[in-house]
């Protein structure tokens, strides 16, 4: 939720709203923004933060994106991405306050993990006058609400409302180019390999597989510990053994696992993907985060399903 003091508070539930939001408030001079994080801080502000410390790669490739290189001061330990973040002093939430304050920052991003784990971290930082944002979308329906909630505190509102709509269209035309398959294949889509768990329904890794033509064979998984991710025993999977087509697993920090390993796993020489070598690895950066390199996670699947259909396409986004 967005406000702007002395004007009436907007509740939207939907991109239009968005941006009919962002006209309102470029047409009505009120003195302050407030957004509300997910921790539930109101966060109000006159001007946009410009010394900005990053704690998740989410946050920093979105801040690269919205063209903000200038304005940040620090990234995580774990940022790889854009290649320019290697010339960012780093920073962990292990870290001593005392390394924040001395790199004066107006705001420090955060996400909810980091929130709940760190507590006096955030309460040093805050009573030192710093501002903590706390975001992180749990799915594909509030990943354009953040991205506009970047753009906001930052100054870049213009940049987050082109970057949803350019992100927008890109997938109305993936979504027309696969509307038409008419034997769509089942997928298998693993998060976990060594605890068996697979994504919900609404999760981001699924709104890719999905976008991309791929029937999820997993939908009846039932989200564990109010997150995105599900377990999946063993027995559910081979239930179904016969009919996924493609196995599909995330790597990462959060799976570091290999074809080989889905091979050699007891009892998976059943599953129909498997005896047909149709197992996929797909680096999680691409698939997991909100991000608009998401749009070459969908691709990348594509050209696992449908190569035939999605070679266009990689071709587009090679050059």
């Amino acid at each position: 939720m967005f406000r702007q003091s002395r004007c009436t508070i907007l509740r939207f539930k939907n991109i239009t709203g968005i941006i009919l939001l962002i006209i309102f408030v470029g047409s009505f001079k009120c003195s302050a923004l407030t957004l509300t994080d997910k921790k539930g801080r109101q966060i109000n502000f006159e001007k946009p933060f410009t010394r900005i410390i990053s704690l998740y790669g989410a946050h920093t490739e979105n801040l690269y994106h919205l063209d903000l290189e200038e304005n940040i001061v620090g990234v995580s330990v774990n940022d790889t991405f854009p290649l320019q973040v290697n010339k960012k002093q780093k920073f962990s939430y292990h870290d001593d306050p005392e390394k924040f304050l001395a790199f004066m920052p107006d705001l420090v991003l955060i996400r909810p993990m980091i929130d709940n784990g760190y507590p006096k971290l955030i309460n040093r930082l805050e009573k030192s006058g710093i501002t903590v944002v706390s975001l992180q979308p749990s799915g594909i329906k509030e990943m354009y609400d953040y991205w506009l909630k970047l753009g906001l505190l930052t100054g870049k509102d213009q940049q987050a409302n082109k970057m949803i709509l350019d992100f927008k269209q890109k997938i109305d035309h993936l979504k027309k180019i696969t509307k038409d398959i008419q034997l769509k294949k089942k997928v298998y889509f693993q998060a976990i390999h060594s605890r068996m768990k697979t994504f919900t329904q609404g999760a981001m890794p699924i709104f890719a597989l999905e976008t991309a033509g791929g029937i999820n064979i997993a939908s009846d998984a039932k989200a564990s510990k109010n997150t995105n991710i599900a377990i999946y025993g063993k027995e559910q999977i081979l239930e179904k053994a016969l009919q996924i087509d493609v196995f599909l697993a995330q790597k990462g920090v959060m799976n570091a696992v290999s074809i080989e390993q889905i091979k050699m796993e007891p009892g998976f020489n059943i599953i129909k993907a498997v005896k047909n070598n149709q197992i996929y690895i797909i680096d999680e950066n691409i698939i997991s985060r909100p991000v608009p390199r998401l749009y070459e996670g969908i691709v990348s699947i594509g050209m696992f399903l449908y190569p035939d259909i999605f070679s266009h396409e990689k071709r587009k986004e090679d050059r």
